[in-house]
């Protein structure tokens, strides 16, 4: 099933089958609404901030201007802030893919997979990015595949996240846990005048345990009682084929998966919004380079933990990338989850105690 609505007053495509129904926006493209078909509660686990600001007696978020960029959206070419001298040629924040408007290049229902693709060109940084997501009968898997192709006769490097948000009221203090496989981690590094930060600035640690200012480490599997904003960002390891991030509300007993490729995405951000007003957002950015900063600083750092931290996009060429997510119930007393795999066409979820659960993943990875 597929059709077009509105949503937050963007032109969007609904995406459903029997399982799962998705929003995806026609402008950037971003995945803002994902729901469960026999869940009464319609409980949407991505991050909007206009609805967190409407729960909140608020017309519209005073901190996130009004943008298609929110839910899961996509950073290319593009991911942090741009130099003054970019920001002055108009390039935004986070690149042009999640602003443009996108054209609708397919929608076909073949047998029991529902197909849509979604392109369009960034004139800024002569490129063109096309977006395909793919849904089939019975699964609470989406499956996306993405192409990014240089126009311009060079090689260049690129950046590339993938903005994977959560928000309230999905998102809970001491409740909503995040689990990923990790090689190495490190904080982010701030100027000292900086407030807001309860972590010791560029530090290497072991996740999830992150050093505080006062040395005591910080579990960031969940959020703290206090308001705070962090950033960490953690390698995935090489020696598996496939990464993961899972998102656990163990109470409400759900879950909102990513597995991806190593070698397309080797980092993950950590990004936290934690304020006092609850208004909360947290993203798990799984991408091309560490940390969102303007690409000069991306490229010149060249690597960490052996490492590159962009990409090259050769000339006059494509890459392109995969990943799916899912999101489901779970198994009563999940609560830390140890493990994704998908072989064979089935993904497997294991928590911590031992007990695992299986999805239909029919495309594969």
């Amino acid at each position: 099933m597929e059709n077009q609505i509105s949503f937050e007053g963007y032109p969007a495509i609904v995406v459903a089958n029997d399982k799962i129904e998705a929003v995806t926006l026609l402008q950037g493209a971003s995945l803002v609404s994902l729901t469960l078909r026999e869940d009464p509660s319609r409980l949407n686990p991505l991050w909007n901030p206009h609805q967190i600001a409407r729960d909140h007696g608020e017309e519209f978020s005073r901190v996130f201007p009004r943008s298609p960029g929110f839910g899961h959206f996509v950073c290319v070419d593009g991911f942090g802030p741009g130099s003054p001298e970019e920001q002055q040629a108009g390039l935004p924040m986070h690149g042009e893919a999640h602003q443009q408007f996108y054209e609708i290049q397919r929608r076909s229902k073949d047998s029991n997979v529902l197909v849509i693709t979604l392109s369009a060109e960034l004139p800024l940084a002569q490129e063109k990015f096309t977006r395909t997501l793919q849904l089939v009968d019975g699964e609470n898997v989406l499956y996306w595949e993405s192409e990014l192709r240089n126009l311009l006769a060079f090689d260049r490097p690129v950046n590339w996240a993938e903005h994977a948000t959560i928000g309230a009221p999905y998102l809970e203090r001491g409740k909503t846990v995040v689990d990923m496989c990790v090689a190495r981690a490190r904080t982010r590094d701030y100027a000292p005048e900086e407030s807001g930060h309860r972590l010791a600035p560029f530090r290497e640690f072991t996740w999830p345990l992150a050093p505080s200012l006062n040395g005591a480490p910080i579990d960031l599997r969940a959020a703290g009682p206090e308001a705070s904003g962090d950033h960490t960002t953690c390698l995935m390891p090489r020696d598996r084929l496939h990464a993961f991030i899972t998102f656990l509300h163990p109470e409400k007993n759900k879950l909102l998966g990513y597995v991806f490729r190593h070698e397309e995405f080797p980092w993950v951000q950590n990004w936290e919004y934690y304020p006092a007003s609850g208004q909360l957002a947290r993203g798990m950015e799984f991408s091309t380079q560490p940390c969102d900063v303007p690409r000069r600083e991306a490229i010149q750092t060249n690597s960490m933990f052996g490492t590159l931290t962009y990409r090259w996009l050769p000339a006059k060429s494509t890459i392109a990338s995969r990943f799916l997510m899912f999101w489901t119930d779970t198994p009563p007393g999940f609560t830390k989850i140890d493990d994704v795999r998908i072989e064979s066409g089935v993904l497997t979820v294991s928590d911590i105690s031992g007990d695992t659960f299986t999805l239909a993943a029919s495309l594969g990875l």
